[in-house]
């Protein structure tokens, strides 16, 4: 079951592309993020969750999905769930680990849920699981510290 928007609508705008009804693209102007996705999230009834459907220009020489393409769509995700309190939120990863424990190809929905183990004042600490397809890819944890809105002005 679908909710409405994640309660961060104000940078998120609805999917355009049909394949992707129901989710949200993240409209904060990240031309790398889009680049390498695009990457989308939603809200259902057991929280946030970030979809990506990656394709061969995201995979490696082995015909897997290239960890760096992982990692990126891991720190879209540690974004969405630090945010998915509610308050909007500018900011930046200070730190990113990732396990990758199964593989992911081309084609494949890999989707992302996770939580907030501990929000302060400017550092929010979380963690994640990346599935594709359903099965585990990729674990992941950061921390992400939240900054003013002039930050690269």
């Amino acid at each position: 079951m679908t909710i409405a928007a994640p309660p961060f609508a104000g940078k998120l705008e609805p999917a355009a592309d049909p394949a992707w009804a129901g989710w949200y693209h993240w409209s904060g102007n990240d031309p790398f993020e889009d680049d390498v996705g695009p990457f989308y999230v939603r809200r259902d009834d057991r929280g946030v969750v970030t979809g990506f459907r990656p394709v061969a220009r995201n995979c490696n020489a082995h015909g897997s999905i290239h960890g760096g393409c992982m990692m990126t769509f891991g720190d879209f995700s540690l974004f969405m769930i630090a945010s998915a309190t509610g308050e909007e939120m500018s900011g930046v990863t200070v730190t990113f680990n990732c396990e990758f424990v199964g593989p992911a190809r081309a084609g494949q929905l890999l989707e992302a849920r996770g939580d907030v183990i501990r929000a302060g004042r400017s550092l929010v600490f979380a963690r994640g699981l990346i599935t594709a397809d359903g099965e585990p890819a990729m674990a992941f944890s950061g921390t992400f510290k939240r900054v003013g809105p002039k930050l690269g002005a």
